[in-house]
């Protein structure tokens, strides 16, 4: 797949010139590939918001480039608008920026900002809403009545009601029950394969990064220390426990299953991974 997204010796220092300067992230590079569903994973403060901030113009490089498509997304400034209706990006806990009367209203606040008719934004706001799971009986509420995982969906439709070429989501499931948490990356999963769009996922979460994406990169000091494939990544699970993370559960059960001496593959990292690894062990049964 081309690229869609290219990161080129991204570094952006906060506090420049200053006692508390630090660089969140420092001589980053790396690619996000059309149609692809990424995973972005490291610890706390290992630079991932300042990361994606860049990736639709809500932050400047310091130094380095970021390009959509064959355009440097700064070099022409006064036209950052259209990159940020192009690039689509969701905050942790968005619901929190909701503001209109109505859920309709605040799905369709984007749209209307592109000046696209009135017929035009009923289709993306009906559509949006659709792939975000908010039922239509919804839409005519006021978002402050409405639950906490029906508001994040509020707020996800929004953003998907620009129709962007690249849906960026910041811990989409912080602090949903797990119906909540299971339902919503169902919901955006499904997005994905109908529309085709890129999607980039941000989780401390391993279980939903191993489930959903198609490559992962990983953050660490800054600075980007493995990409790959899911099983590549949790292949190289003592690295990433030495860097502060975990691994999906049933990674951490391969491993223990290892350390025990059973000869299986211990960079499984689904449950339909494991069950088969044992199945395939002489007269074992899953």
């Amino acid at each position: 797949m081309e690229p869609i997204i290219r990161v080129e010796n991204l570094t952006h220092t906060y506090g420049e010139n200053t006692p508390f300067c630090r660089s969140a992230v420092k001589d980053v590079s790396m690619e996000i590939r059309r149609g692809e569903f990424l995973g972005i994973i490291g610890h706390t403060g290992s630079g991932k918001s300042t990361l994606i901030q860049h990736l639709n113009g809500l932050l400047k490089p310091t130094s380095g480039k970021i390009w959509l498509g064959d355009r440097d997304v700064w070099a022409e400034p006064k036209k950052i608008r259209e990159v940020r209706f192009r690039v689509g990006l969701v905050f942790q806990y968005p619901e929190y920026q909701l503001f209109e009367e109505t859920a309709y209203k605040d799905i369709a606040f984007g749209p209307r900002n592109m000046g696209l008719d009135e017929k035009e934004i009923d289709r993306r706001v009906r559509t949006s809403a659709a792939f975000a799971g908010l039922g239509e009986e919804l839409l005519e509420k006021s978002p402050f009545d409405l639950s906490g995982g029906q508001k994040r969906r509020v707020a996800i439709a929004g953003v998907i009601a620009m129709e962007p070429e690249v849906l960026i989501l910041d811990e989409p499931s912080a602090g949903l029950d797990p119906a909540g948490r299971k339902g919503l990356l169902e919901n955006i999963q499904a997005y994905h394969k109908e529309k085709g769009t890129t999607v980039v996922m941000v989780s401390h979460s391993m279980d939903e990064v191993a489930e959903n994406v198609d490559r992962i990169v990983v953050l660490a000091n800054a600075g980007v220390v493995m990409s790959g494939t899911p099983h590549e990544v949790f292949s190289r699970a003592q690295e990433l426990i030495d860097v502060g993370l975990n691994v999906p559960q049933v990674t951490q059960v391969a491993m223990e299953l290892v350390r025990q001496g059973v000869d299986i593959d211990p960079a499984v990292y689904t449950v339909d991974d494991l069950r088969r690894s044992l199945s395939a062990l002489k007269g074992g049964r899953a």
